[in-house]
């Protein structure tokens, strides 16, 4: 057994009862509100959220503790008609993610219903054999009797186990759903520590963090050419630590976009990405970035890897 398991275990054997642990895939279209509920679910940030759809490129684990369970949310990529190698990559991903999980959750934009994306989704599912359950989000603006419609029409075509209304932005339903995780994912001891929040390595969620900096602040100007890399991580003696990043772009056009007038661009992403990563390492950071174009990158099979996912052929 593993110091992690050793760890794992100790806790699990200090609560009451025996333990639950399992993993739930939570899948849906884009920009439905995922990371927004991994992160509500697991209570602090371990998916990057913007409002771009297709943010979330690979799949990242958040771990939640409730009662006596340990829920792994595998929060996936959006699942969307691919266009390029990257999408291919996403949309596997997500697919993979599904029926690798005890149980998936399949995340439904009540404001947008089952047109387009969410469609085809619920004809994939067909295929996946694990249980499933239905999760309606932002309910609150949508009125009651089109949520009703909505879930009775998702029901018709797929037999879930039970359907939820929730809001992950404001939390309503939310307690619901992690009581009905908790109970019903398979007796087990926990795989991860009891303080683990995510498998992610910080290395990564800290180029994460300034991914969703450059999203946020670009808006449409810089879409989807750009990837980030922590290339250094240097804790220092004065209790900081100093993190140089890259952000790769394809061509020269798109580096002017991302450094801006100045560096004043650059130096915004900087400086929001520096404060939320010091708020989450409860420590001074120094960060320091840097634009370099890197034609094709992505038909790189080095640059799927960096993000976790296949290289499709």
């Amino acid at each position: 057994m593993t110091q992690e398991e050793d760890i794992a275990a100790e806790a699990a054997a200090e609560t009451h009862g025996p333990t639950h642990s399992g993993f739930v895939a939570l899948i849906g279209p884009t920009n439905a509100g995922k990371s927004t509920l991994v992160n509500r679910l697991v209570g602090a940030k371990v998916s990057i959220v913007s409002h771009k759809v297709q943010t979330t490129r690979a799949i990242v684990r958040g771990i939640a503790i409730h009662d006596n369970a340990q829920i792994v949310f595998m929060d996936t990529p959006g699942i969307f008609k691919p266009r390029r190698r990257l999408d291919r990559a996403m949309v596997t991903s997500a697919w993979g993610g599904a029926k690798d999980a005890d149980l998936i959750m399949l995340l439904i934009d009540s404001e947008r219903g089952l047109r387009g994306d969410a469609e085809a989704i619920l004809e994939g599912l067909k295929e996946v054999q694990q249980p499933k359950i239905l999760v309606l989000n932002k309910v609150d603006r949508v009125n009651r009797e089109d949520l009703l419609a909505l879930a009775a029409a998702a029901n018709e075509k797929i037999a879930f186990e039970r359907t939820f209304m929730i809001s992950a932005e404001n939390g309503s339903g939310c307690d619901d759903v992690m009581d009905y995780l908790a109970s019903t994912l398979p007796e087990g001891p926990w795989y991860y520590p009891e303080d683990q929040i995510s498998d992610l390595p910080m290395r990564q969620l800290a180029a994460e963090i300034t991914r969703e900096k450059l999203f946020l602040r670009l808006h449409q100007e810089l879409p989807y050419s750009s990837h980030v890399e922590t290339e250094k991580w240097e804790e220092r003696k004065d209790g900081s630590v100093r993190i140089e990043q890259v952000i790769y772009v394809e061509r020269d056009s798109q580096k002017k976009i991302a450094l801006g007038k100045g560096g004043e661009t650059i130096k915004a992403i900087s400086t929001a990405a520096r404060k939320e990563l010091s708020e989450i390492l409860e420590q001074p950071v120094h960060l320091f970035l840097f634009v370099k174009v890197r034609e094709n990158w992505g038909d790189d099979p080095e640059r799927f890897r960096e993000m976790g996912l296949e290289f499709p052929k």
